[in-house]
């Protein structure tokens, strides 16, 4: 096969990107969604789900690794250097901008493929503003501010968690750590009874685990490193979300790679699964103040991710498949942004979020 077209990527990407559109709209299965139940129902079916995922994605990812088919060190995850601060606070402000839009930059092209007109303008501001924050306006402060606030690893490792414990102990362990993180994943959605007879969340969890490992291996063979330099890439939406609505308005060529095709997949896909179920349906903002919670929304979202190195997917999966150092840094902003989140929608303001924590911690009530 001829691999030195960049379309094929782009064309693995589409390929990856629909089934996972398709089996999320079916199974309505949403990060935000599945955070919020957590946090606020204490109901972790659907988190049990992207545990699922994630299980997939790492035994599947590392067994690349194992085999010599796919190396964890080229990608960008996988650094000299792990830039903490810039990536707790970029996932803090991504699960509060995903919050105040109700789901996050992968749930926004679900939504989009199935008419909602408010992912459409939701995307286009994240974009812009990711890009921005990537490599317009904002990328100096970026740059030269948080992201240099960042602890050096030792000589010869990288922030993956087989190459810090390979230089405590002299020993490679990254088998051991798969086969004991993986299975401690995937385990609990298994013996779930509940979850076992709900067959499309399962195979959305599925799906998004394959989809993951997918996007390495295609990345990774369907390359010509002599045609074209860059790194191996997977499921994320935050800069192949920018790329795109760049290439979109200015270069076709930038087009031309997964994150793209992966893009335009998962809007495919869940347009196809809400055309089949007769759900397409025209959506927009319901007044003003809708709108305004989704703009400023798009805009935490586009800056946070940029900052955290990915969304709930590029983070939450993708890294996560690698064992990255900034996998359970992001995972927890993110976490703690959409609880912060939670909170405001439920108070309506800070001032009402504050007064509730001060009374609820401390007892003070004011005197009648």
């Amino acid at each position: 096969m001829d691999i030195s077209s960049p379309w094929w990527t782009a064309l693995a990407g589409l390929a990856v990107g629909g089934p996972a559109g398709f089996a999320v709209f079916r199974a309505r299965l949403c990060t935000f969604g599945a955070m919020e139940d957590a946090m606020v129902g204490s109901d972790w079916r659907r988190m049990k789900v992207f545990a699922l995922a994630l299980g997939i994605a790492l035994i599947g990812t590392q067994i690349l690794a194992l085999a010599g088919i796919f190396d964890p060190e080229r990608t960008n995850y996988v650094t000299t250097a792990l830039p903490w601060l810039g990536i707790l606070a970029g996932g803090i402000l991504f699960g509060l901008g995903m919050a105040l839009v109700g789901t996050c930059a992968f749930g926004s092209l679900v939504r989009l493929g199935s008419g909602d007109l408010r992912s459409l303008v939701v995307l286009l501001v994240f974009g812009a503003v990711a890009y921005a924050t990537l490599r317009g306006i904002f990328a100096t402060i970026r740059v030269d501010g948080l992201e240099r606030i960042a602890v050096a690893l030792p000589a010869g490792t990288r922030s993956d968690l087989p190459s810090l414990l390979g230089w405590l102990t002299g020993h490679d362990l990254r088998a051991i750590l798969t086969a004991c993180l993986g299975v401690g994943l995937v385990v609990p959605a298994l013996a779930d009874r509940r979850l076992r007879r709900a067959g499309r969340l399962m195979t959305a969890g599925v799906l998004l685990g394959l989809g993951v490992v997918g996007g390495w291996l295609a990345t990774t063979l369907l390359v010509d490193e002599f045609a074209h330099s860059g790194t191996p890439q997977s499921l994320t939406f935050v800069s192949p979300v920018a790329r795109t609505l760049f290439g979109v308005l200015f270069e076709q060529s930038s087009l031309a790679e997964f994150g793209a095709g992966s893009v335009v997949g998962v809007a495919l896909g869940a347009f196809l699964a809400a055309r089949l179920a007769d759900e397409l349906r025209w959506e927009a903002f319901d007044d003003p103040r809708e709108m305004k919670r989704h703009l400023l929304g798009a805009v935490l979202m586009g800056s946070g991710g940029i900052l955290c190195g990915g969304c709930t997917i590029g983070q939450g999966l993708t890294a996560g498949s690698l064992f990255a150092l900034s996998w359970p840094l992001a995972v927890a902003g993110m976490a703690l942004g959409a609880r912060l989140g939670i909170a405001l929608l439920m108070e309506g303001s800070l001032s009402g979020l504050v007064r509730q924590t001060v009374v609820g911690r401390f007892g003070f009530h004011n005197k009648p």
